[in-house]
């Protein structure tokens, strides 16, 4: 095995009374691609922070390969002191790097290079913070949560860049289709400790839950023999004192290993509270229109949602989906057009801004409206630390006020306010935003069984495969249409994904007002090229084939001896599995450059 890049060995860091990191390791070499996952809160970004060398652990080693070039895109990318985003990204370039780059990634993230850093949106300022890390092409890149802001068209070019790249990476992320596209290795961070898998994310899940059941086996085991323990203490230490002194002190052991255990965190207790049934027909939209500064956001669109529908609405950012999506609950009336809502209808929403959420009001307050241990569950009194407990928060969380809270755990505020609401009609605009992996798992479920209509806003590929029944996907220019099934479904009906908001060469000044209504992160649609990295592995892939060739033809040579095996067995397994190596890294060559000929035959033409 190649040596590694990046080390971390046996990483101890404490927060306030309990470990946040106890024992942790990593280790990156070349070409790895690992998924680092674990619960909101477990430490994951921390131990990222370490590997880039920006926090000290309280112990543990740290080893860098000297010359290794190192890049980490942090959560809240720093533009302090830059004029214009080309500099932002420029000044993440090493001596010798190509200049070139910076500019290409930055158009191909739907910047000109001109925007000024201290007005960005949340998603302009996170393109530009990818194309500053992956413009040096590093080593190492450290990704934390790379596709937050992110709209569709932009996750997935990303996905197909980093592909290309051959730096190491350690992801974090939510984006269950992205770490399963890109992950070769996963690294599970729980309770302050690391466990590898040399297998993709698609593989960790499985193995997860095999590993929580086993733990819990032998928690059994433990617990009964505890038991055991117990009733000799009871009844046969006072005959055997001077001899059982040891099996007693063994006793006082395990139980203080009991106590001490740090056990797997639990899981979100996700319900909806059920209104009364709503009547058969939810929405009815006929033709419904809404222009912002004379440019259609939504243009002439028609829909029927009946009871027990589940809708995904998807597009680029600025396509105008929340627009529709407020339209078609009576939130914002159409310029031309009608929407019938059906009756008996209780909604409940969740804003993907979580605007509600007031930085000075505590937790408890939040939830109860102030004054009150009650929180009101459907109409039920309930106490209010049994519910926060339900979305994992702790009793010394109660007080505390929302501003301290992580991006995780307001989303599982905002889940807590919505879901205490009687509802028949779910309506969630960006509900995954900054949920770990285990709560989104449980959302998936809690919307799939919710027994009312559904109608949401993602950019989750997987979260829409599995919870919505049909899909109205932004064509561009307004228009809007529904397919049935998931997003898979979709693609394969439509033969792409969601793609890049056009960009118009007219009317700017109307598309600007227009972005007061509907704001557009989204990348410009610009005339496809092959990237820099399709070039390089165009021009690149023969040589390197032929290289391929030339050691096959050796290590050929050296299998035809017939004495070889009996000589030296070792050799000859060594040999033969190096030959099936080459071939299989020629195959994949040969292929690459195919599909790039093609692509490069098709843009010329």
């Amino acid at each position: 095995m190649a040596p590694p890049l990046i080390l971390l060995q046996d990483i101890h860091l404490r927060y306030g009374a309990m470990p946040l990191l106890d024992g942790a390791e990593l280790s990156v070499s070349a070409g790895e691609r690992l998924a680092l996952v674990g619960r909101n809160g477990s430490g994951k970004s921390t131990l990222l922070k370490i590997a880039a060398g920006l926090v000290e652990p309280d112990a543990g080693s740290r080893f860098f390969q000297p010359g290794a070039t190192v890049r980490y895109l942090p959560q809240e990318p720093d533009f302090t002191g830059f004029p214009t985003t080309l500099a932002y990204v420029e000044a993440g370039l090493a001596p010798g790097d190509d200049a070139y780059r910076a500019a290409y990634l930055l158009q191909a993230l739907g910047l000109t290079g001109e925007e000024n850093p201290a007005i960005l949106s949340g998603g302009e300022a996170r393109r530009a913070a990818l194309a500053r890390v992956i413009a040096p092409e590093p080593d190492v890149l450290l990704l934390d949560e790379p596709t937050n802001h992110l709209d569709l068209p932009a996750i997935e070019w990303l996905e197909a860049e980093l592909k290309g790249l051959k730096s190491a990476i350690v992801l974090i992320s939510h984006d269950r289709r992205f770490l399963e596209n890109l992950s070769r290795a996963t690294v599970w961070l729980d309770r302050g400790a690391t466990r590898r898998l040399d297998q993709g994310f698609g593989a960790f899940e499985a193995w997860r839950d095999g590993v929580l059941e086993q733990e819990e086996l032998e928690r059994h085991k433990l617990d009964r023999k505890i038991v055991a323990e117990l009733d000799w203490l009871r009844y046969g230490v006072t005959a055997r004192r001077k001899r059982n002194v040891r099996r007693l002190g063994l006793l006082h052991s395990m139980r203080k290993d009991r106590r001490e255990e740090r056990r797997a965190t639990g899981n979100v207790k996700l319900a909806v509270t059920e209104a009364e049934a709503s009547g058969k027909l939810v929405i009815e939209a006929k033709g419904i229109s809404k222009s912002y500064g004379g440019v259609p956001v939504v243009k002439d669109f028609s829909t029927r949602i009946l009871r027990g529908d589940r809708i995904g609405i998807v597009g680029p950012n600025g396509a105008g989906k929340t627009t529709l999506l407020k339209m078609l609950t009576g939130a914002l009336e159409p310029d031309t057009g009608t929407v019938r809502l059906g009756t008996n209808l209780d909604i409940a929403s969740l804003d993907q801004k979580r605007a509600a959420l007031d930085p000075t009001t505590t937790l408890r307050d939040a939830l109860t409206g102030g004054g009150s241990d009650q929180v009101m569950v459907g109409g039920v009194p309930k106490h209010v630390m049994g519910y926060l407990k339900d979305f994992l928060f702790t009793p010394e969380q109660a007080n505390a006020p929302l501003s301290v809270l992580s991006g995780g755990e307001r989303g599982r505020l905002m889940l807590a306010r919505a879901l205490a609401m009687p509802a028949n009609l779910l309506v969630l605009d960006e509900p995954t935003n900054d949920l770990d992996l285990e709560t989104l798992d449980l959302l998936q479920e809690m919307v799939a069984d919710f027994p009312g209509t559904v109608i949401l806003v993602s950019h989750d590929r997987d979260f829409l495969d599995r919870t919505v029944s049909s899909v109205i996907a932004a064509e561009g220019d307004g228009s809007f249409r529904e397919y049935a099934g998931g997003y898979a479904d979709m693609v394969a009906q439509r033969g792409h994904g969601v793609q890049a908001k056009a960009a118009a060469t007219k009317g700017a000044p109307e598309r600007e007002k227009a972005r007061v209504g509907a704001r557009d992160d989204a990348p410009k649609e610009a005339r496809r090229r092959l990237s820099f990295h399709e070039q390089h592995a165009l021009k690149s892939l023969p040589a390197a084939m032929d290289k391929l060739k030339a050691e096959m033809g050796k290590l050929s040579a050296l299998l035809e001896d017939p004495s070889l095996y009996a000589r030296d067995p070792g050799k000859f397994e060594k040999t033969s599995a190096a030959l099936a190596k080459a071939q299989g890294e020629l195959d994949a060559a040969e292929e690459e450059w195919l599909r790039l000929e093609i692509l490069k035959e098709e843009l010329e033409g």
